[in-house]
Order: structure tokens, then C-alpha cells, then sequence
């Protein structure tokens, strides 16, 4: 069974305004979110619980540059997407 996506106003946001930037990015972050839904402790998404002001959520990667911040509720197999951006600027 796969997961539910919801995505967070601020990762809708954050999102276009990347693919805006960076065309490329597009085809990645798809496949990242697929990827996401269907099993989000695949290996190539180096899903990992995050410390410090965002301790309690995780992270995945899209590229090395790019990553999703995201919170997982397991008992109802629901990932919500809150935020997108570089390891530096997001959240």
C-alpha cells in the first residue's frame, strides 16, 4: 500500500518557485515524490530524521544540492510535504 501525499502550502510555493529557477530540477522532484509514495525508506532517497529547530521531521534528498521536508504519520500512511529547498535556505 502506498502512501497519501499532502502537500503543505509553503512546499507548493517553495517548489515553483524552484522549478522556476531551475528547470531541470522538475523530472527529479517527481520522480523523488513517486519514489516517495510508493516506499519513502528507498535506499536512493536517503531518508533521514533531522536535529535542532526541525528535530521531529525527516528529510529526502532529490539531488545532493536539493532536499523535501517532511513529516511522516505511519498509522495513517500519510507524508506531508513541508517544505523544498537547498540544505542551506530551507525551513
Amino acid at each position: 500500500m502506498s502512501y497519501k501525499l499532502i502537500y503543505e502550502d509553503k512546499f507548493v510555493k517553495s517548489s515553483a518557485k524552484i522549478i522556476k529557477k531551475n528547470p531541470s530540477i522538475k523530472d527529479r522532484l517527481y520522480k523523488t515524490l513517486h519514489l516517495l509514495e510508493d516506499n519513502p525508506h528507498h535506499p536512493s532517497l536517503r531518508l533521514h530524521k533531522l536535529k535542532g529547530k526541525l528535530d521531529g521531521l525527516y528529510s529526502v534528498s532529490i539531488t545532493m544540492k536539493y532536499r523535501i521536508i517532511i513529516d511522516i504519520v505511519i498509522i495513517d500512511k500519510e507524508i506531508y510535504l513541508i517544505d523544498i529547498g537547498n540544505h542551506d535556505e530551507v525551513y
